[in-house]
């Protein structure tokens, strides 16, 4: 599970220690947690920030639960017979956030475009970033699909 965070028209990414790549937080959803859960939980674990999943969900009803759609599903191959299912979820940070980021990790931050043309983004980061920017606009606002 991924989670691309745009604040004040800056992506929240970070240059991931282990893999040596630039990438949103996220991580693994935990046994007997939803994918939506995983997503504010796993950004605020590794940044601090509260997060606002942004997306439909496929009705207007309190039950059942309905969950945040994800922007995309892909699969990432990790190696041969391991792969990952991944759902990638758009997020701004949840109202009143400040700015702040709680992290070690010195190249968490938040992203302008013009940034990112300077990092050494997979396409694959490139192109979502791009979608971002895109539908939530400038400044966090959304603007449409």
């Amino acid at each position: 599970m991924s989670a691309f965070a745009l604040w004040q028209g800056r992506a929240l990414l970070h240059r991931h220690r282990k893999l040596g790549m630039w990438l949103p937080c996220g991580g693994h959803i935990e046994p007997g947690e939803l994918p939506d859960d995983a997503a504010r939980r796993e950004v605020l674990e590794e940044s601090g920030v509260p997060i606002t999943l942004v997306g439909e969900r496929a009705l207007a009803l309190e039950t059942p639960r309905q969950l945040v759609r994800p922007r995309g599903v892909q699969l990432e191959v990790i190696a041969p017979g391991h792969e990952h299912i991944d759902l990638v979820y758009f997020a701004r940070p949840a109202p009143g956030y400040a700015g702040f980021l709680l992290s070690e990790d010195p190249s968490l931050g938040w992203y302008r475009p013009e940034d990112l043309a300077g990092l050494e983004l997979s396409e694959e980061i490139r192109a979502w970033t791009r979608l971002l920017f895109a539908e939530l606009g400038a400044h966090g606002e959304e603007v449409g699909r």
